[in-house]
Protein backbone atom coordinates (compact mmCIF):
# COMPACT_ATOMS: atom_id res chain seq x y z
CA UNK A 1 0.00 0.00 0.00
CA UNK A 2 2.89 2.20 0.76
CA UNK A 3 4.17 1.77 -2.55
CA UNK A 4 1.31 2.60 -4.54
CA UNK A 5 0.61 5.95 -2.32
CA UNK A 6 4.38 6.57 -3.21
CA UNK A 7 3.60 5.68 -6.70
CA UNK A 8 0.21 8.08 -6.97
CA UNK A 9 2.42 10.60 -4.88
CA UNK A 10 5.23 10.81 -7.82
CA UNK A 11 2.97 10.63 -11.06
CA UNK A 12 1.31 13.33 -9.62
CA UNK A 13 4.06 15.41 -8.91
CA UNK A 14 5.52 14.51 -11.98
CA UNK A 15 2.26 15.84 -13.86
CA UNK A 16 3.16 19.40 -11.87
CA UNK A 17 6.24 19.54 -12.96
CA UNK A 18 5.05 18.79 -16.75
CA UNK A 19 1.93 21.37 -16.18
CA UNK A 20 4.30 24.25 -15.14
CA UNK A 21 6.87 23.25 -18.17
CA UNK A 22 4.04 23.21 -20.37
CA UNK A 23 2.70 26.99 -19.14
CA UNK A 24 6.56 28.59 -19.08
CA UNK A 25 7.21 26.70 -22.75
CA UNK A 26 3.45 28.80 -23.93
CA UNK A 27 4.79 31.78 -21.91
CA UNK A 28 8.50 31.82 -23.63
CA UNK A 29 6.84 31.32 -27.58
CA UNK A 30 4.45 34.26 -27.10
CA UNK A 31 6.06 37.33 -28.52
CA UNK A 32 6.60 40.32 -25.53
CA UNK A 33 4.05 42.83 -27.16
CA UNK A 34 2.84 44.89 -24.14
CA UNK A 35 4.82 48.03 -23.30
CA UNK A 36 4.30 49.78 -19.26
CA UNK A 37 1.47 49.68 -16.86
CA UNK A 38 0.34 53.66 -17.48
CA UNK A 39 -0.53 52.72 -21.20
CA UNK A 40 -3.32 50.38 -19.78
CA UNK A 41 -6.18 52.46 -19.61
CA UNK A 42 -9.42 51.94 -18.05
CA UNK A 43 -12.24 52.18 -20.44
CA UNK A 44 -14.81 54.66 -19.33
CA UNK A 45 -18.35 55.43 -21.44
CA UNK A 46 -20.33 58.10 -19.91
CA UNK A 47 -23.28 60.25 -21.06
CA UNK A 48 -21.72 63.60 -22.88
CA UNK A 49 -23.44 65.79 -20.32
CA UNK A 50 -21.65 63.99 -17.23
CA UNK A 51 -18.44 64.25 -19.42
CA UNK A 52 -16.65 67.16 -18.22
CA UNK A 53 -18.21 66.43 -14.40
CA UNK A 54 -16.73 63.32 -14.66
CA UNK A 55 -13.02 64.04 -15.58
CA UNK A 56 -13.16 66.46 -13.54
CA UNK A 57 -13.84 64.69 -10.18
CA UNK A 58 -11.22 62.46 -11.05
CA UNK A 59 -8.84 65.25 -11.33
CA UNK A 60 -10.19 66.43 -8.19
CA UNK A 61 -9.72 63.01 -6.47
CA UNK A 62 -5.98 61.80 -7.62
CA UNK A 63 -4.49 65.14 -9.33
CA UNK A 64 -3.18 64.61 -12.79
CA UNK A 65 -4.21 66.12 -16.03
CA UNK A 66 -6.22 65.30 -19.54
CA UNK A 67 -5.55 65.11 -22.94
CA UNK A 68 -7.15 67.33 -25.57
CA UNK A 69 -11.48 66.57 -25.65
CA UNK A 70 -12.26 66.09 -29.22
CA UNK A 71 -15.05 64.03 -31.21
CA UNK A 72 -13.63 61.73 -33.32
CA UNK A 73 -14.68 58.10 -35.02
CA UNK A 74 -13.39 55.25 -33.08
CA UNK A 75 -15.50 52.29 -34.32
CA UNK A 76 -15.07 50.20 -37.52
CA UNK A 77 -18.48 51.53 -38.23
CA UNK A 78 -19.94 54.66 -38.49
CA UNK A 79 -20.29 56.73 -34.90
CA UNK A 80 -19.31 59.47 -32.98
CA UNK A 81 -17.85 60.27 -29.57
CA UNK A 82 -16.16 63.01 -27.18
CA UNK A 83 -13.31 61.45 -26.35
CA UNK A 84 -10.34 62.22 -23.81
CA UNK A 85 -7.54 60.89 -21.61
CA UNK A 86 -6.92 61.35 -18.17
CA UNK A 87 -3.89 61.33 -17.39
CA UNK A 88 -3.52 60.82 -12.89
CA UNK A 89 -0.45 59.28 -11.03
CA UNK A 90 -2.67 56.07 -9.66
CA UNK A 91 -3.77 54.77 -13.32
CA UNK A 92 -5.08 56.45 -17.18
CA UNK A 93 -8.47 56.51 -18.16
CA UNK A 94 -9.86 56.57 -21.46
CA UNK A 95 -13.57 58.31 -21.46
CA UNK A 96 -15.87 57.76 -23.97
CA UNK A 97 -19.31 60.06 -24.45
CA UNK A 98 -21.14 59.23 -27.59
CA UNK A 99 -23.11 62.06 -29.40
CA UNK A 100 -24.67 58.62 -31.64
CA UNK A 101 -25.46 55.05 -30.38
CA UNK A 102 -22.70 52.87 -29.38
CA UNK A 103 -21.64 50.04 -32.35
CA UNK A 104 -21.79 46.43 -30.60
CA UNK A 105 -19.58 45.68 -29.20
CA UNK A 106 -18.19 48.72 -27.72
CA UNK A 107 -18.83 49.80 -24.52
CA UNK A 108 -18.50 46.54 -22.69
CA UNK A 109 -14.17 45.93 -23.17
CA UNK A 110 -12.79 46.90 -19.91
CA UNK A 111 -9.21 48.42 -20.57
CA UNK A 112 -7.43 49.23 -23.73
CA UNK A 113 -3.70 47.60 -23.48
CA UNK A 114 -1.01 49.34 -25.82
CA UNK A 115 1.30 46.77 -27.50
CA UNK A 116 4.44 46.77 -29.78
CA UNK A 117 2.70 44.55 -33.09
CA UNK A 118 -0.76 44.66 -33.64
CA UNK A 119 -0.69 41.48 -35.44
CA UNK A 120 1.47 39.58 -33.43
CA UNK A 121 -0.71 40.18 -30.44
CA UNK A 122 -3.91 39.26 -32.00
CA UNK A 123 -1.98 36.27 -33.11
CA UNK A 124 -0.69 35.58 -29.77
CA UNK A 125 -4.24 36.21 -27.88
CA UNK A 126 -5.77 33.69 -30.13
CA UNK A 127 -3.61 30.91 -29.44
CA UNK A 128 -3.37 31.62 -25.63
CA UNK A 129 -7.54 31.32 -26.00
CA UNK A 130 -9.15 34.35 -26.81
CA UNK A 131 -11.31 35.60 -29.32
CA UNK A 132 -11.00 38.22 -31.77
CA UNK A 133 -14.85 39.68 -31.62
CA UNK A 134 -13.88 42.96 -33.21
CA UNK A 135 -11.23 42.28 -36.22
CA UNK A 136 -8.61 44.99 -36.45
CA UNK A 137 -9.18 48.04 -37.66
CA UNK A 138 -7.92 50.95 -38.33
CA UNK A 139 -8.43 54.70 -36.43
CA UNK A 140 -6.78 58.15 -36.58
CA UNK A 141 -3.43 57.48 -35.26
CA UNK A 142 -3.22 53.45 -35.83
CA UNK A 143 -5.07 50.25 -34.93
CA UNK A 144 -7.01 48.44 -32.46
CA UNK A 145 -9.00 45.22 -32.00
CA UNK A 146 -11.10 43.90 -29.55
CA UNK A 147 -10.54 40.10 -27.67
CA UNK A 148 -12.50 38.66 -25.73
CA UNK A 149 -10.95 36.36 -23.13
CA UNK A 150 -12.66 32.72 -21.67
CA UNK A 151 -15.27 33.67 -19.32
CA UNK A 152 -16.10 36.83 -20.89
CA UNK A 153 -13.44 38.96 -20.19
CA UNK A 154 -13.04 42.32 -23.04
CA UNK A 155 -10.46 43.60 -23.60
CA UNK A 156 -8.93 46.79 -26.41
CA UNK A 157 -5.80 46.15 -27.86
CA UNK A 158 -4.37 49.38 -29.37
CA UNK A 159 -1.33 50.35 -31.52
CA UNK A 160 -0.05 53.67 -32.15
CA UNK A 161 2.40 54.93 -35.77
CA UNK A 162 4.31 56.77 -33.24
CA UNK A 163 4.67 55.83 -29.93
CA UNK A 164 3.11 57.90 -27.21
CA UNK A 165 5.06 59.16 -24.16
CA UNK A 166 2.77 58.95 -21.04
CA UNK A 167 4.13 59.52 -17.49
CA UNK A 168 5.34 56.82 -15.13
CA UNK A 169 2.65 55.88 -12.82
CA UNK A 170 2.92 56.28 -8.86
CA UNK A 171 1.10 53.46 -8.11
CA UNK A 172 -0.31 50.63 -10.30
CA UNK A 173 -3.93 50.59 -10.97
CA UNK A 174 -5.38 46.86 -10.49
CA UNK A 175 -7.70 45.46 -13.47
CA UNK A 176 -10.90 43.12 -11.35
CA UNK A 177 -12.30 40.37 -12.82
CA UNK A 178 -14.79 38.56 -11.54
CA UNK A 179 -15.25 35.15 -13.29
CA UNK A 180 -16.83 31.77 -12.92
CA UNK A 181 -15.10 28.31 -10.94
CA UNK A 182 -15.67 27.08 -14.73
CA UNK A 183 -13.30 29.54 -16.46
CA UNK A 184 -11.40 31.29 -13.85
CA UNK A 185 -8.24 29.05 -14.86
CA UNK A 186 -8.89 29.16 -18.65
CA UNK A 187 -8.45 32.84 -17.99
CA UNK A 188 -5.49 32.94 -15.95
CA UNK A 189 -3.69 29.98 -17.82
CA UNK A 190 -4.37 32.07 -21.42
CA UNK A 191 -3.52 35.61 -19.73
CA UNK A 192 -0.35 35.03 -18.01
CA UNK A 193 1.22 33.15 -20.94
CA UNK A 194 0.18 35.68 -23.42
CA UNK A 195 0.80 38.53 -21.08
CA UNK A 196 4.51 37.31 -19.94
CA UNK A 197 2.80 37.73 -16.50
CA UNK A 198 2.98 35.83 -13.27
CA UNK A 199 0.71 34.64 -10.38
CA UNK A 200 1.77 36.52 -7.27
CA UNK A 201 -0.65 34.63 -5.38
CA UNK A 202 -3.58 32.34 -5.30
CA UNK A 203 -5.85 32.80 -1.98
CA UNK A 204 -8.43 30.19 -2.22
CA UNK A 205 -9.80 31.26 1.51
CA UNK A 206 -9.82 34.49 1.16
CA UNK A 207 -11.65 36.89 3.56
CA UNK A 208 -15.37 37.28 1.48
CA UNK A 209 -15.69 40.70 3.12
CA UNK A 210 -13.54 41.89 -0.15
CA UNK A 211 -17.11 40.68 -2.58
CA UNK A 212 -19.78 42.05 0.38
CA UNK A 213 -19.88 38.28 1.63
CA UNK A 214 -18.58 38.80 4.94
CA UNK A 215 -19.07 35.65 6.56
CA UNK A 216 -17.84 33.05 3.52
CA UNK A 217 -14.81 32.78 2.06
CA UNK A 218 -13.71 32.87 -1.96
CA UNK A 219 -10.76 32.69 -4.58
CA UNK A 220 -8.81 35.38 -5.35
CA UNK A 221 -5.64 35.41 -7.33
CA UNK A 222 -3.47 38.19 -8.07
CA UNK A 223 -1.90 38.60 -11.36
CA UNK A 224 0.94 40.97 -12.85
CA UNK A 225 2.32 41.39 -16.06
CA UNK A 226 3.90 44.15 -18.03
CA UNK A 227 0.27 45.42 -18.84
CA UNK A 228 0.03 46.14 -14.85
CA UNK A 229 -1.67 44.37 -12.04
CA UNK A 230 -4.62 42.31 -12.47
CA UNK A 231 -7.25 40.57 -9.62
CA UNK A 232 -9.39 37.68 -10.47
CA UNK A 233 -12.21 37.12 -7.79
CA UNK A 234 -13.72 33.59 -8.13
CA UNK A 235 -17.18 33.46 -7.04
CA UNK A 236 -20.35 31.71 -8.06
CA UNK A 237 -21.67 35.00 -9.02
CA UNK A 238 -24.24 36.10 -5.87
CA UNK A 239 -22.92 39.21 -5.34
CA UNK A 240 -24.48 42.29 -3.72
CA UNK A 241 -24.66 45.35 -5.14
CA UNK A 242 -21.97 47.06 -5.87
CA UNK A 243 -19.34 44.38 -6.08
CA UNK A 244 -18.37 43.26 -9.50
CA UNK A 245 -19.49 46.22 -11.02
CA UNK A 246 -15.85 48.27 -10.19
CA UNK A 247 -13.51 47.36 -13.27
CA UNK A 248 -10.45 48.93 -11.65
CA UNK A 249 -9.07 49.44 -8.02
CA UNK A 250 -6.57 52.54 -7.87
CA UNK A 251 -3.77 52.46 -4.92
CA UNK A 252 -3.52 55.53 -2.54
CA UNK A 253 -1.34 56.84 0.26
CA UNK A 254 -4.27 57.84 2.37
CA UNK A 255 -7.32 56.45 1.93
CA UNK A 256 -9.49 58.93 3.98
CA UNK A 257 -7.91 62.00 2.61
CA UNK A 258 -8.96 60.71 -1.02
CA UNK A 259 -12.35 59.60 -0.31
CA UNK A 260 -12.48 63.49 1.54
CA UNK A 261 -11.69 64.97 -1.88
CA UNK A 262 -13.96 62.23 -4.46
CA UNK A 263 -16.94 63.31 -2.09
CA UNK A 264 -15.99 67.10 -2.04
CA UNK A 265 -15.87 66.30 -6.20
CA UNK A 266 -19.60 64.82 -6.38
CA UNK A 267 -18.71 61.41 -5.80
CA UNK A 268 -20.88 58.73 -3.52
CA UNK A 269 -19.27 56.22 -1.44
CA UNK A 270 -21.22 53.09 -1.81
CA UNK A 271 -18.99 50.52 0.44
CA UNK A 272 -17.65 52.12 3.36
CA UNK A 273 -13.81 51.44 4.25
CA UNK A 274 -13.05 47.87 5.40
CA UNK A 275 -9.72 46.41 6.33
CA UNK A 276 -8.90 42.80 4.59
CA UNK A 277 -5.35 41.60 2.92
CA UNK A 278 -3.38 44.07 4.74
CA UNK A 279 -5.38 47.30 2.55
CA UNK A 280 -8.25 49.43 3.29
CA UNK A 281 -10.19 49.80 0.75
CA UNK A 282 -13.75 51.42 -0.36
CA UNK A 283 -16.08 51.63 -3.29
CA UNK A 284 -16.95 54.77 -4.53
CA UNK A 285 -19.54 56.11 -7.63
CA UNK A 286 -18.24 59.14 -9.73
CA UNK A 287 -20.22 62.03 -11.09
CA UNK A 288 -21.54 59.90 -14.09
CA UNK A 289 -22.02 56.18 -12.70
CA UNK A 290 -18.33 54.82 -13.08
CA UNK A 291 -17.85 53.17 -10.02
CA UNK A 292 -14.28 51.94 -8.67
CA UNK A 293 -12.26 50.66 -5.74
CA UNK A 294 -9.94 52.91 -3.84
CA UNK A 295 -7.31 51.11 -1.36
CA UNK A 296 -4.32 51.86 0.70
CA UNK A 297 -2.02 49.58 2.39
CA UNK A 298 -2.30 49.14 5.78
CA UNK A 299 1.26 50.19 8.05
Amino acid sequence: MRAIHSLIFSALLLGGFAASSIAATEQAAAPRIAVAPQYSTTHVYVAPEDFDRFTDSLIATFGGHKSQQGVFQVTPTPSQTMSQLVFTPVGTLSVFGFKTPIPYPFGIERTGYLVTDMDAAVKSAKAHGADAVVATFPDPIGSDAIIEWPGGVHMQLYWHTQKPQYDPLQTVPENRVYLSPQRADAFIGGFVAFAHGRVVSDERKAPGIEIGRAKESYRRVRLESPFGKLAVMVTDGHLPYPFGREVTGYEVGDLAATLRKAQAAGAAILVQPFVSDKREAAIVQFPGGYIAEIHAAVR
